[in-house]
């Protein structure tokens, strides 16, 4: 795929950093937690919760180790992608006068999408490893509709943003 858009760096501003940080923060106590956690589990552990929290589906233990590990794939494909913000898709033409304000918004997209996405696999495994230790999980109450809820609202904001850094 050939653009003409500006090949331009997108430099890191301190929301961007504080981001990443957390996000990797996130994800390394997500390994920590796991890999602590994993010799006092028993073979077999819930897997699945149905939207009221209950256990409707179990698994070997390893599976445990999936949520991290999609979790550090994730967020190494995003950094890398994040490097390259002239083939993001964009709503306008991508000019010389545009191409910063655009980049750095869909920069930090990947971002949030990023932390986004390590905080729900973390609040997962979490509330996991706790089932599977017999602690009981309400991971069904507030989970689902908060999860949705920004899953929604946050293309909502990305979209009016983007039209208020756009016009001309």
């Amino acid at each position: 795929m050939k653009t003409n858009r500006p090949r331009i760096k997108v430099p890191y501003e301190t929301l961007d950093m504080i981001v990443d940080l957390i996000t990797v923060t996130i994800l390394l106590l997500l390994f920590i937690y796991t890999f602590m956690s994993y010799s006092d589990l028993p073979d077999i552990i819930p897997s699945h919760f149905n939207a009221k929290g209950e256990v409707d589906g179990h698994s070997q233990k390893s599976f445990l180790w999936l949520l991290p590990s999609f979790g550090l794939i994730m967020f190494v494909g995003l950094s890398i992608l994040n490097k390259f913000p002239h083939i993001h898709n964009y709503m306008v033409n991508i000019t010389e006068d545009n191409a910063l304000k655009n980049y750095r918004l869909s920069t930090r997209i990947l971002r949030f999408t990023n932390l986004f996405v390590i905080l729900i696999f973390a609040v997962i495994a979490f509330h996991t490893i706790q089932s599977a230790k017999g602690n009981p999980s309400n991971l069904g109450s507030w989970f689902i509709p908060v999860t949705i809820g920004i899953s929604v609202m946050l293309p909502v904001f990305i979209l009016i943003y983007s039209r208020k850094i756009n016009k001309s």
